[in-house]
C-alpha cells in the first residue's frame, strides 16, 4: 500500500497540473467507491476550481474555490495520474474529472482498496501527527502510551500518520531497534535515534519518488526508485547491508516484518 512518501511523490506530481483547473464535468465517477454513499461528486464537482493538492497522513487531499475539500486514498493498487483527454481510458477506471486545458484526472483502482471521501468542510477526523515534523518529545509522549511492538505501534495511523509497513521496518533497522521491542520501554536515546531514522528514511525516500514494488506510480505514470535501496523490507534471507548477517521475517500484528538480528538485537 502507498505509504508516506509515495503519496507525498503523487502530491508533487500532480499538484503542478491540477491546482488552479477547473473542474468541467465528472466524466465517470463509481459510486461504490464514495464515501459518504449519499454524497453527489458530479454535482458538488461540476464547475469547482481546484484550489490545492496538499497531502495528509496517506491522502490525497484536494481543496476547492468554496473551500470545500475530498481526497482520495489510494489503497493497494490506486493509481491517481493527469492524462490528456484523449488517451485511452485504463480498466478498472473508477472517476474521471474533466479538467480545462484537455487534461483528465483519472483513479485507477483494480483492487478496490482505495476511496474516494467527500469531507465538504469538515476536518480529517483522528489522524497523528506527521512524522516529518514531529519532535522526539512528543514521539516519546505518544510511545509511553501504548504497551505495543514498536513496529505495531509505527503503524497506528491515529498514532503518527503516513508510515506503512516499509518505512516502518527501514527506520527500525537504521535506528538499530528490534521489532518487537514494547513501544512504552523505549529509552529517551532510543526514542531519539527513532525520531531521526524515521525523518531520514521518509526524507531519502521522497527524493527517490517512493518505492514501485507493485503497481504504485506518480502522477505522470513514473515509478519510484527507493525499492533499490531498502535495507532490510522484503529481504529476507539475504544478508545485511551492515553486518551480513541473513535478514530475518517474522509477522507482527499480521504484517510482515524484516529485521537484522545482530543490527537490531532483542
Amino acid at each position: 500500500m502507498p505509504e508516506l512518501p509515495e503519496v507525498q511523490t503523487v502530491v508533487d506530481t500532480l499538484a503542478p497540473l491540477a491546482a488552479g483547473r477547473k473542474i468541467l464535468c465528472a466524466l465517470h465517477v463509481r459510486a461504490d467507491m464514495v464515501q459518504p454513499n449519499d454524497a453527489d461528486l458530479p454535482q458538488r464537482l461540476a464547475q469547482r476550481r481546484i484550489t490545492s493538492v496538499q497531502r495528509r497522513a496517506k491522502r490525497i487531499v484536494f481543496t476547492l474555490d468554496d473551500r470545500a475539500r475530498f481526497f482520495i486514498h489510494l489503497g493497494m493498487t490506486g493509481q491517481l495520474t493527469i492524462d490528456p483527454a484523449d488517451a485511452p481510458l485504463k480498466n478498472h477506471t473508477h472517476l474521471v474529472l474533466n479538467l480545462d486545458g484537455g487534461k483528465q484526472l483519472r483513479f485507477v483502482d483494480p483492487r478496490r482498496f482505495g476511496a474516494i471521501v467527500w469531507m465538504g468542510l469538515a476536518d480529517h477526523g483522528r489522524v497523528g501527527p506527521e512524522p516529518l515534523t514531529l519532535r522526539p518529545e512528543r514521539l516519546k509522549r505518544l510511545l509511553i502510551r501504548t504497551s505495543r511492538a514498536i513496529k505495531t505501534a509505527l503503524l497506528d495511523q491515529t498514532l503518527i500518520a503516513g508510515i506503512g509497513n516499509i518505512y516502518a521496518d527501514e527506520a527500525l533497522f537504521l535506528a538499530g531497534i528490534h521489532p518487537e521491542r514494547r513501544a512504552c520501554e523505549l529509552t529517551a536515546a532510543d526514542v531519539m535515534r527513532l525520531n531521526r531514522a524515521i525523518k531520514l528514511v521518509l526524507r531519502r525516500a521522497i527524493r527517490a519518488g517512493g518505492s514501485s514494488i507493485r503497481d504504485y506510480v506518480d502522477a505522470t505514470g513514473a515509478r519510484g526508485r527507493f525499492q533499490e535501496r531498502h535495507r532490510v523490507y522484503d529481504r529476507a534471507g539475504k544478508p545485511c547491508a551492515k553486518c551480513k548477517t541473513p535478514v530475518r521475517r517474522i509477522v507482527l500484528g499480521g504484517r510482515s516484518t524484516h529485521f537484522c538480528p545482530v543490527c537490531q538485537p532483542e
